[in-house]
């Protein structure tokens, strides 16, 4: 049984939420809070599996809370954004940067008689796949040697960088597009895995946070040197002619956009130039094109399995055959300098 915590000012939802997890045989609501503190209290009291978070709250807001709960009895935690407005997105990031796993938007008149039935699958597929997933306190990282099966490959030369992301993954992805420098000269591109309408927000956290521009794409951009471009909701990424192709075709490992999309096609493009970094993430997205990354004479990276949240997809990956390093994420940003560094 999935133990959740509920938290959100407003007793409607908290009431509409309940509703939905009444229809699973699996979830059961344990707690209640209309506040941070007491969110933070019952945690550490009641010890759910998952703590679902709204941000806006009086006396301790969900930001707040978040950190705490963190520190002192780390949960996964789904927020609930209120809207898909700035203001709201921002701050969505803002708690995944201090711990959250991922975000969902409040649909539009929350209550039991409108809510969507695809709300209601999203929400329980979430919750089940979340609870499960182990976090730990906000400490910060041990170093950690990375496994390295080959540094470079004879003749190559890195102009692209390939990051691919799901479940667990936009901290991850953020830690790697921040450390690149100002000036760094090759292309960027990244499909993460995020509900729907997020994308753009997301980009906008990243170019807040990074010395690089990062926006996202838009069909027939120019992709350029020191810029990253991240695959907006609902299309696949790829390129063509050094140009980006956004696509609306069936979903590939159920997922729109899919990370095996891009892959492919850049490995396709630019075969040894890429540098693909597989990371957290719940299935196999991903592993099919990192192969073909691999056979065109590009670089594979995958987070290795003690610095994921999940390790679904670089596992897939790996059992792939088609991965060159096995590196914790906390050591990657300084892989991917070593190589770009030594670009002949």
């Amino acid at each position: 049984m999935i133990k959740v915590l509920i938290t959100d000012d407003s007793a409607l939802t908290r009431e509409v939420i309940k509703d939905i997890f009444r229809l699973t045989s699996d979830i059961i609501v344990v707690g209640e809070a209309a506040d941070g503190t007491a969110a933070v209290e019952l945690t550490q009291k009641l010890k759910p599996d998952l703590v679902l978070m709204d941000l806006m709250m009086p006396i301790m807001d969900g930001l707040t809370a978040i950190e705490e709960i963190m520190a002192h009895s780390p949960t996964p935690i789904l927020v609930l954004s209120a809207s898909l407005g700035d203001r709201d997105v921002n701050n969505a990031f803002a708690a995944i940067k201090r711990g959250a796993l991922d975000v969902m938007a409040k649909p539009e008149g929350f209550t039991t008689d409108t809510i969507s039935p695809c709300f209601t699958s999203d929400i329980i597929e979430k919750v089940r796949m979340l609870a499960r997933i182990k976090v730990i306190r906000r400490r910060p990282p041990t170093r950690r040697r990375a496994m390295v099966a080959s540094e470079s490959k004879p003749g190559e030369t890195h102009r692209i960088l390939a990051i691919g992301a799901s479940t667990g993954g936009p901290q991850a992805v953020m830690k790697i597009v921040r450390s690149l420098p100002a000036g760094f000269d090759a292309s960027i591109f990244i499909v993460q895995h995020i509900a729907s309408g997020f994308a753009y927000g997301f980009a906008q956290w990243l170019n807040r946070e990074s010395n690089i521009p990062v926006r996202l794409a838009k069909d027939g951009d120019v992709f350029l040197p020191g810029t990253a471009l991240v695959a907006p909701s609902n299309y696949h990424m790829t390129v063509s002619d050094g140009k980006i192709k956004l696509i609306k075709d069936q979903p590939v490992n159920s997922c729109r956009p899919s990370i095996d999309v891009l892959f492919k096609s850049l490995a396709l493009e630019h075969g040894g130039a890429v540098v693909g970094v597989l990371l957290s993430g719940m299935g196999k997205d991903g592993a099919e094109g990192l192969t073909q990354i691999r056979k065109q004479g590009g670089m594979t990276i995958a987070q290795d399995e003690k610095s994921c949240a999940v390790f679904g997809m670089p596992k897939a990956a790996i059992a792939m055959d088609a991965v060159d390093m096995i590196v914790p994420l906390g050591d990657i940003p300084q892989t991917i300098s070593r190589l770009f560094d030594a670009r002949s």
